[in-house]
């Protein structure tokens, strides 16, 4: 079931490898890339808990000596003081810049060791093990790094590739329930962006998907980062078509600042419903059938994800407020948003004039909803 996904850069590309067994045998991935037998892993102290023992076996096995900080987990990690703690260890640690830091978690870990390996003696090589579902697809690959702002999410940070991905796709199976589903919101975000005939597959394996079925999740996750592999080699730091991956995540990311970045909203979260914002947003303006909203909103339900503003404890700022979190977006240019739209299923493109009205009008529904039965 294994996989390798080439990330063509020039003279930084990379391999993204894909399946079960990958943590067991890091050792041997890793040793070529070594200028010395010594790595820095940086991880949360869940993800320590769980992997980090065989991970470092895996080194030891192969003469390879590692030493570990352990960060709390969650989103308020990535700020300004995980990333001091970080980069204060590495510091401490005499990370050389022909080093290699290793990333051993999901997405908030692979974006902050990824930017402390970024600014670290003006750059030092990085290797990405992802241990979720939604930093296997999304966030491992493509080399962005960076931190939130209490202003915004992302708004620091730089593009810095890894050296080499190991999705090892049986860490999955030690995922919460919660947090798989939130990454497989990132799955369908790509059938939805490029590949309708994906996300048609999504509809009729994803419970499968869900409950274990291996081959699936290879097939997932190698079809994810097949795509975002391919946008990255055409536009990587984002000038044009790397915008397509930002579909749903310009809602998102005010609902995820509107939560505080907190346990009450996972990322994945947030972007299921930033989808079915988006597709909402979409038909009504004209771009795509009425029907195509209706079919995202029931396979996201479906798969157990949330779908409606109502489902997010503690409740939500007003219209208002959440368009004022969208002005921080990153993707502001000139002043005004770029959204990610969808002309069908698999068929997304940036609009850089989307009326405001129409906006306010499809968060004005959406806060007045309420949660969808079943």
């Amino acid at each position: 079931m294994m996989r390798t996904v080439r990330v063509e850069l020039g003279p930084r590309s990379y391999d993204v490898r894909i399946g079960p067994g990958l943590l067991a045998t890091a050792g041997d991935a890793l040793r070529p890339l070594l200028a010395r037998p010594r790595v820095a892993v940086i991880t949360d102290e869940t993800v320590a808990a769980r992997h980090l023992p065989e991970l470092a076996a895996a080194l030891a096995g192969s003469g390879i000596g590692a030493a570990a900080l352990a960060l709390p987990p969650g989103e308020a990690t990535k700020g300004w003081a995980g990333l001091e703690r970080a980069v204060e260890w590495l510091i401490a640690e005499r990370i050389e810049r022909r080093d290699l830091v290793l990333a051993l978690g999901g997405g908030v870990i692979g974006d902050l060791a990824g930017f402390a390996a970024a600014i670290l003696r003006r750059g030092v090589r990085f290797v990405q093990v992802p241990t979720t579902l939604l930093a296997q697809v999304d966030s491992s690959v493509g080399g962005k790094t960076g931190i939130n702002s209490p202003r915004g999410k992302n708004l620091v940070g730089a593009f810095h590739q890894p050296a080499l991905v190991l999705a090892d796709t049986g860490l999955l199976d030690t995922l919460p329930r919660r947090e798989f589903l939130a990454g497989y919101a990132e799955v369908a975000k790509y059938g939805l962006l490029g590949d309708a005939a994906f996300f048609a597959w999504l509809e009729g394996v994803g419970p499968a998907l869900a409950a274990g079925d291996a081959a699936a999740r290879v097939q997932a996750v190698a079809r994810s980062v097949e795509m975002k592999a391919a946008i990255v080699a055409r536009d990587e730091t984002e000038e044009g078509e790397r915008a397509l991956l930002n579909l749903g995540h310009t809602f998102a990311h005010a609902l995820e600042a509107a939560t505080g970045y907190s346990g009450r909203l996972l990322h994945g979260e947030a972007v299921a419903l930033g989808l079915v914002l988006a597709f909402d947003l979409s038909a009504r303006l004209g771009f795509c059938p009425q029907e195509d909203p209706v079919r995202v909103r029931a396979h996201l339900a479906a798969m157990g994800l949330p779908v409606a503003l109502e489902q997010v404890p503690g409740g939500l700022p007003g219209t208002e407020g959440l368009l004022a979190l969208m002005a921080q977006d990153k993707k502001v240019i000139d002043g005004r948003l770029r959204f990610v739209l969808a002309r069908g299923i698999g068929q997304a493109f940036v609009a850089a004039d989307v009326p405001p009205d129409a906006v306010r009008a499809v968060l004005d529904q959406a806060l007045a909803a309420p949660v969808p039965p079943g």
